[in-house]
């Protein structure tokens, strides 16, 4: 599973394998925290994340949608995504 981006000690990956379950989403990982989070709207799928960079996820997700739901399109072809931008 590939790094897309990674920022204030969050790390974004996103698995390429064919036929990736839907809906569109990341991995987020935090220290020992790791969390699922659907592109569409930022909302939680799965697992837990504290609340400060959760809401950075969000706001990253929010500027990079585009991007990641190219990159959502790349991998259900079984092709390596793009890096995306760090939130600055």
């Amino acid at each position: 599973m590939p790094t897309i981006s990674m920022f204030f000690g969050i790390i974004i990956r996103m698995y390429y394998a064919p036929k990736e379950h839907n809906p569109p989403h990341v991995h987020a990982y935090y220290q020992d925290f790791k969390t699922t989070i659907r592109i569409q709207d930022c909302e939680i799928i799965e697992g837990q994340i504290p609340s400060r960079q959760l809401r950075l996820i969000q706001a990253w997700i929010e500027i990079h949608r585009d991007e990641l739901l190219a990159d959502w399109k790349l991998c259900q072809n079984g092709e390596k995504p793009f890096q995306i931008d760090p939130l600055k």
